[in-house]
């Protein structure tokens, strides 16, 4: 293994310098108070604030502890400690690490391990440190067990990565904190949406003077077919999506050399966790049997539909069996209030414009994201 990283800064050169972990921090289990004691008092650290996003420092952690002076004085952290994730249900995340960055006394809690600062490093590059390919790797090396994945102290302590000059390990984190300033705000901007739209959605998508009707006096009401993923893997110029009953990555579950439907439709999730989940559909596509399609009459506007019958449909879902459904049936007999068209197609263009403004800012997240991953790739060894 080289010594040097791929990409580094003109005025730096030399070689980069193994070390464990041990050498620069000295770790201790966290405080297992009773629950009574949870809910005031100092801020309580815990993995939801380890996997948040930026440094946790005294504002931003979510918990609090009654904490009596022994235990502030053995659990306390102070700035520049680095926080471990000990236990996890997948591999990918035993022993995530953040840096506390504040000099206000906070209390880390018994899931979490604690790396005392005894050594000379930058905390937040080693917090981008321990994020590398290399780190995680190593890290996961160390975790063991069966239904969790655990990771100790023994374990950190015999962790060893690369390190270059302090001064170097400065540069590195100055400039991988501008991209995370920029990830930072683009998170901000995307909840900013989805709480504008929310709001919008409040005020313009309900009103007791527009008409009402049943999803089946304006909507022809069907399904898609059985698709498994050995026919999705078979296609030889697989082009057009098929939708699913999931919801990630907007429904797709693969894509098919054929298509079964066109043009404008609304579809629904009929039966799982996701059940009564609506999606506005245009183009060529295929759905699956557990996904529902309307296809509506000229004089609704589809799009606008959709997002009224989204904000209905939960309430209608059979969730007192086990597999949760939202049945043909049901849909049919759905009561909806809606304006006339030319009021649907104006309140339609608002929210396309929205989506369209949501998706532009998500692509830039994603795009920030990895430049981060890469960096983290090739800055360090």
């Amino acid at each position: 293994m080289s010594d040097v990283p791929h990409l580094r800064f003109p005025e730096f050169s030399g070689e980069w310098e193994e070390h464990t972990l041990s050498e620069y921090l000295e770790f201790k289990n966290g405080l297992n108070p009773d629950a009574k004691r949870i809910g005031s008092g100092l801020p309580f650290i815990s993995v939801m604030d380890i996997l948040s996003e930026g440094v946790i420092n005294y504002d931003n952690i979510r918990g609090k502890v009654n904490a009596t002076e022994k235990e502030i004085e053995c659990f306390g952290v102070k700035d520049g400690d680095l926080l471990f994730q000990r236990s996890s249900e997948t591999l990918e995340d035993v022993g995530r690490a953040n840096v506390y960055m504040d000099n206000r006394t906070a209390i880390y809690g018994g899931f979490v391990i604690r790396g005392r600062k005894i050594g000379n490093y930058d905390p937040l590059f080693f917090k981008y440190l321990l994020a590398t390919p290399l780190a995680r790797k190593r890290t996961c090396r160390m975790g063991a067990g069966a239904q969790h994945f655990n990771i100790g102290q023994e374990g950190l302590s015999k962790i060893s990565l690369y390190f270059p000059s302090i001064e170097e390990q400065r540069k590195i984190a100055e400039f991988l904190s501008l991209i995370d300033e920029r990830i930072a705000t683009q998170n901000k901007i995307i909840e900013d949406l989805k709480k504008l739209k929310s709001a919008i959605s409040l005020n313009v998508l309900h009103s007791d003077k527009w008409e009402q009707f049943k999803i089946k006096d304006i909507a022809q009401i069907g399904r898609g077919r059985v698709i498994s993923s050995i026919e999705i893997g078979q296609q030889k110029s697989p082009t057009y999506p098929v939708y699913s009953s999931q919801t990630s990555n907007d429904g797709i579950m693969g894509y098919l050399d054929d298509y079964m439907f066109e043009g404008e439709y609304i579809s629904w999730t009929t039966d799982g966790a996701n059940a009564g989940t609506v999606f506005y559909r245009n183009g060529k596509f295929n759905c699956t049997n557990v996904c529902g399609l309307l296809k509506l009459r000229k004089e609704f506007d589809t799009h606008f539909v959709s997002l009224v019958l989204a904000e209905a449909t939960k309430k209608y879902v059979s969730i007192n069996l086990a597999n949760p459904k939202l049945m043909n049936n049901t849909m049919g007999n759905i009561q909806i209030r809606l304006p006339k068209l030319e009021e649907q197609k104006r309140i339609s263009i608002v929210f396309r414009v929205l989506q369209r403004l949501w998706t532009v800012h998500n692509s830039l997240l994603t795009e920030y994201t990895k430049q981060e991953q890469y960096l983290l790739s090739q800055m360090f060894i």
